[in-house]
């Protein structure tokens, strides 16, 4: 048996240009539950920057690539359990969880695609019930979650597993060069983002000396709140590298020259000339030059995205003798979104989402505010009460 829904949904693009993808409401047909599906109705969705990049189909038409004619996405939320298989054992019905997005994961667990994206046959957030593998919901340990709990776990689902991960093999590599005892206090530095500000708040937690880089005054007033150091990027806001021009204009070079000096000094003066021990850096390709440029040896470099720049450069050589490590990892595995819940409920590390929260009918002007740079870092959507 299959059931039928109401959605938002995307088509696949048509022609060579398709230009940018409409939000449609429409009715969406869903799959038979199998025997470890669950049928679920989601509750609260975060807006993830992926779903913009599903709208503007870059890099690209995520329909197309699926070999599907409309899509449902959204892969950050909280649901509650309507029905489940015969054998499924992660939650019962009645339960509320998170969805845990890895939608498809190889031998040992680890994503190679990710559910209400790239993964064939899912349905997203964006969905009023939706089917999940029992594998990609995870039950909240809160007994009664109040409304803003709900919305808070929405904001942890996709971004807070994903710090976990990055953060005990980044973490855990430094700590293989260098022990507590040799390193007591680890300096920690991110671009800001809001799996940067989980991370970094993780490092905060372990003892590290913590600090986010961000332009915005709102960004960084919610890591001083967290007591995450804070550097304002506005100082050094020609700090973007393009080899192209960097070649060829002269006055890009040297404004771009005079903001790496002002960004390398300040990391002088924040670290007392030690440089940075592990650096998180989820822009790539415009900062990885003044990144790897800002740490110390024995460093770990590490990331899970590709915000703006899938390429980067380094002098192997020069890697090999400071012993920096990069760090590369992708969502996480289900043992490590269990771990991250429980940490979270327990210790209250748990994401300060966006006050205003858009109803199911305002998903396009979410979309539409996202797209401007309307928000903070986690703007909150409600499907169903």
């Amino acid at each position: 048996m299959t059931l039928k829904t109401d959605a938002w949904v995307i088509h696949k693009g048509e022609g060579k240009d398709p230009g940018k993808a409409e939000l449609k409401r429409e009715t969406f047909e869903i799959p038979a539950l199998g025997p470890e599906h669950v049928y679920a109705r989601p509750l609260y969705g975060c807006w993830e920057g992926n779903m913009g990049h599903i709208i503007d189909r870059k890099p690209v038409d995520v329909a197309a690539q699926r070999g599907e004619d409309r899509i449902v996405m959204g892969n950050a939320g909280v649901v509650e359990i309507i029905e489940v298989g015969d054998d499924v054992t992660t939650v019962k019905k009645g339960d509320i969880a998170i969805l845990f997005c890895n939608g498809g994961w190889d031998e040992f667990g680890y994503p190679e695609w990710i559910f209400g994206y790239d993964m064939k046959n899912t349905i997203g957030m964006l969905a009023k019930t939706t089917r999940l593998h029992q594998k990609q919901v995870i039950r909240i340990p809160d007994k009664a979650p109040t409304e803003e709990r709900l919305a808070q776990w929405a904001g942890f689902s996709l971004r807070y597993p994903t710090a976990w991960s990055n953060w005990r093999l980044a973490y855990g590599t430094f700590r293989l060069m260098l022990d507590d005892n040799e390193y007591p206090t680890p300096i920690v530095w991110g671009w800001g983002g809001g799996v940067t500000l989980a991370q970094l708040d993780l490092a905060r937690r372990a003892g590290c000396d913590a600090v986010q880089i961000s332009s915005s005054g709102a960004r960084r007033q919610l890591a001083e709140n967290l007591g995450i150091g804070v550097v304002d990027r506005s100082e050094f806001k020609d700090l973007y590298f393009d080899e192209r021009l960097y070649r060829k204009d002269e006055e890009y070079t040297k404004k771009y020259q005079e903001a790496e000096a002002t960004f390398q000094r300040i990391v002088q003066e924040r670290t007392g000339g030690r440089g940075v021990n592990i650096f998180i850096d989820y822009i790539g390709g415009p900062v990885s030059r003044a990144t790897i440029k800002a740490t110390s040896r024995q460093s770990v470099i590490t990331t899970a995205g590709w915000k703006a720049g899938m390429v980067v450069k380094n002098i192997r050589a020069i890697e090999c003798i400071n012993r920096r490590q990069h760090i590369h990892t992708h969502y996480a595995r289900y043992s490590e979104g269990i771990q991250s819940v429980n940490y979270g409920a327990a210790n209250n590390w748990l994401p300060e989402v966006d006050p205003k929260v858009y109803t199911f009918d305002e998903v396009p002007t979410l979309a539409e505010d996202y797209q401007r740079g309307d928000f903070v870092y986690y703007p909150i959507f409600k499907v169903n009460d």
